[in-house]
C-alpha cells in the first residue's frame, strides 16, 4: 500500500509541476500529463510497480470524464447549433475518416487498426478549443460560433462511435449479425436511460438534493453502478460507456449543474492519472517505427483537416477568412481520440504501437495547433492571397446594396447594447446607418427594416470595404473582442479621413490598450453602469427616476 501511495504522490507532483510549466507556454495541461507519463515510463527515470492499480484508476478517470459529458450533453443542443454547423461537422467527419483510413492502410496498418486510427483523427478537442477561443474572446465571433457548433456535432458522433466499438469485444472482423446486435443493445440502453431521465430520476434526485453530500455520493454510486451493469456478459459494453449513460440519465434533473460542480474536481484528479498512464505506454524503444507515420498523420491533421473545413465552408458560401479561422480549430485531435485508442487496446483491437502513434500525433497537434489558433489573424494575413480558391461566388457573408454612402454611422454588433444604440440612431432620420453582425437572422431582420446591413466579422478587410468605413463619420463597436477591435483600429489608421471610433472593453487594461491605439472613446460597461446609477441616486427625485427607468426597461424587455 505504501508503494502505491508513493507512486501516486510522484505522479501527481510531477504532473502538477509540468502543468504549471506548460501553462507559461500556453499549452493544454494534457500535454504535461502525457510528458509526466513518458518520464515515469519509457524514459525509465522512475519505474512504477503498481501499474495494474494505476491503470484501474485511469479507467475511473475515463468513466468520470464521460459521466460529466453525459451530464453536460443535451440532444436539444443539436438543434441550436444551426444547419451550417451540422452540415460542416458531418461532412468533415466523413471526409477526414475516409482519407485517414486510406492513409493508415497505406502506412501498413490492419483494417481494424486503420478504422480506429481514422476515427481518432476525425475528432477535435472541444475542451481545448473552447478554452483558446474564450481566452481570445472569440467565442462570440462568427467563426467561433460555427466552430463550437460543429465540435458539438463531433462530440455526439464520438459517443456513438465509442458505444459501437466498445460493444464489439471480440478480435478479428465484425460480422453483420454482431453489428446489428450491438446497435440493438445500444438502442435499448438509450431508450431505457432516456425513460429514466424523464420520469423516475429527476423526482428521486429532487428528494435527496437537500443533502449535498448524499447527492454527490448517489451520483458517483449511480455512475459506477451503471458502468458495472453494462459490462455484464448480457450487455457487453465498456465501463466508460456506462459512465456516459449514467450522466445522460441525470442530465434532465434540475440538480445536474450542482452534480457537475461537485464531480468535476474528482474527474480532474483521475483523468490526470489516465493521461499519465497513456504517457507511460509510449514505446520509446520503437519510436523510429512510429516517427514517419506520426509525422504524416500529424501533417494530415494540421493541414488536411483545416483544408477540408475550408472547402466545405467555401461551398456553403462563407468567406475565406471565416473558413480559415474555423478550419484551424480542427487542426488537432481530441481527448476522445486517446480514449478510443485506449479502449481499443484494452479489448485487443489495436496494438501498443497504434496507441503510441495516436498519442504522438496528439502531442504534436496539441502543441502546434495551439499556437496556430492563438496567432490566427497573423497567419491569415500571410496566407490570405493563397486562400481565394476556397471562396465561391455565392458568398452569404455579404449583402451588397450597391449604394455609395458617406458620413454614415457604422454599428458593429446589433445585439444587447447594439440594439439600444440602433434604436437611438434611427430616431434621427438624417443619420445613415450601416450595421455589421455575424448573426444572419439579425441581418435579414435589419434589411426588412430598411437598414443597410452586412453579415460577417468586422476584422475581415472585405467587410470593412463593404461597410465603407473610409467614408464613415462614426464607428461604434459593441463587440468586446480586443483583438478584433485592435485590428479595426489598425485599419482606420491607414485611412485618409479618420472617423470617430467608439469601442467596448470589458476590462480597464483593455480600454487603456484601445486608447493607446487611437480609440476616441471606450465604453466599460460596469463603469458606465455605475456612473449612470450614481447620477440617478444623487438626483433629488431619484425614486421617481428609478420607477421611470423600471417601467421603460420592463416595456423594452417584454415587448
Amino acid at each position: 500500500m505504501g508503494n502505491i501511495y508513493t507512486e501516486l504522490t510522484l505522479i501527481i507532483v510531477l504532473a502538477a509541476a509540468l502543468s504549471i510549466f506548460f501553462r507559461f507556454l500556453r499549452q493544454p495541461p494534457v500535454l504535461a500529463y502525457i510528458l509526466a507519463g513518458v518520464i515515469l515510463g519509457p524514459l525509465g527515470v522512475i519505474h512504477l510497480q503498481g501499474k495494474e492499480v494505476i491503470t484501474s484508476l485511469a479507467e475511473i478517470g475515463i468513466t468520470l470524464l464521460l459521466f460529466m459529458l453525459g451530464l453536460e450533453l443535451r440532444f436539444s443542443e443539436l438543434r441550436s447549433v444551426g444547419k451550417i454547423s451540422i452540415i460542416t461537422g458531418v461532412a468533415q467527419i466523413l471526409f477526414t475518416s475516409v482519407v485517414g483510413y486510406a492513409l493508415s492502410v497505406f502506412l501498413g496498418f490492419s483494417s481494424i487498426a486503420a478504422l480506429y486510427i481514422s476515427i481518432a483523427l476525425t475528432f477535435s478537442s472541444t475542451i481545448i478549443i473552447v478554452k483558446l477561443l474564450s481566452d481570445k474572446k472569440d467565442l462570440s465571433s462568427l467563426y467561433g460560433k460555427i466552430s463550437v457548433g460543429f465540435l458539438l456535432v463531433q462530440d455526439f458522433v464520438a459517443i456513438i462511435a465509442l458505444i459501437l466499438l466498445s460493444g464489439f469485444t471480440g478480435g478479428g472482423s465484425l460480422s453483420l449479425f454482431e453489428f446489428f446486435t450491438i446497435v440493438l443493445k445500444a438502442v435499448v440502453l438509450f431508450g431505457w436511460v432516456i425513460l429514466l431521465s424523464w420520469h423516475f430520476l429527476p423526482y428521486f434526485i429532487n428528494k435527496i438534493s437537500h443533502s449535498p453530500e448524499t447527492l454527490f455520493l448517489f451520483s458517483i454510486a449511480w455512475a459506477f453502478g451503471l458502468s458495472a451493469l453494462v459490462t455484464s456478459p448480457l450487455i457487453g459494453f465498456s465501463i466508460e460507456i456506462g459512465g456516459f449513460l449514467a450522466g445522460l440519465a441525470l442530465a434532465n434533473s434540475v440538480e445536474s449543474y450542482q452534480i457537475i460542480s461537485r464531480v468535476r474536481p474528482l474527474r480532474d484528479f483521475f483523468i490526470t492519472i489516465f493521461f499519465v498512464t497513456l504517457g507511460t505506454r509510449l514505446l520509446i524503444s520503437d519510436f523510429s517505427e512510429i516517427l514517419i507515420p506520426g509525422i504524416i498523420l500529424s501533417a494530415f491533421v494540421l493541414i488536411g483537416n483545416p483544408i477540408i473545413v475550408m472547402v466545405i465552408m467555401g461551398l456553403l458560401g462563407y468567406r475565406k477568412r471565416t473558413g480559415f479561422m474555423a478550419g484551424l480549430t480542427v487542426a488537432q485531435i481530441s481527448e476522445f481520440s486517446l480514449i478510443l485508442m485506449f479502449m481499443g487496446n484494452r479489448i485487443g483491437h489495436v496494438s501498443d504501437q497504434a496507441v503510441s502513434l495516436v498519442t504522438f500525433v496528439g502531442a504534436v497537434t496539441f502543441v502546434i495547433s495551439t499556437y496556430m489558433i492563438l496567432n490566427n489573424n497573423y497567419l491569415y494575413k500571410i496566407l490570405s492571397p493563397f486562400l481565394d480558391i476556397f471562396e465561391r461566388s455565392n458568398i452569404r457573408e455579404k449583402r451588397i446594396t450597391g449604394e455609395k454612402i458617406r458620413d454614415h454611422v457604422v454599428l458593429i454588433g446589433v445585439r444587447r447594447m447594439g440594439e439600444s444604440i440602433l434604436e437611438a440612431l434611427k430616431k434621427d432620420e438624417k443619420t445613415k446607418i450601416v450595421a455589421v453582425d455575424f448573426n444572419p437572422d439579425i441581418v435579414e431582420t435589419l434589411k426588412e427594416d430598411g437598414v443597410i446591413s452586412f453579415y460577417g466579422d468586422i476584422a475581415d478587410e472585405e467587410i470593412q470595404k463593404l461597410a465603407q468605413i473610409d467614408k464613415a463619420k462614426l464607428i461604434i463597436s459593441t463587440i468586446s473582442d480586443l483583438e478584433d477591435n485592435l485590428l479595426l483600429l489598425k485599419s482606420i489608421k491607414n485611412l485618409k479621413k479618420k472617423p470617430k471610433v467608439v469601442l467596448l472593453a470589458l476590462e480597464k487594461h483593455e480600454a487603456r490598450e484601445l486608447y493607446k491605439e487611437g480609440a476616441d472613446y471606450v465604453v466599460i460597461p460596469h463603469i458606465a453602469g455605475g456612473h449612470h446609477l450614481a447620477k440617478i441616486l444623487v438626483d433629488e427625485n431619484h425614486m421617481e427616476l428609478i420607477e421611470k427607468y423600471r417601467q421603460k426597461d420592463m416595456k423594452d424587455t417584454f415587448s
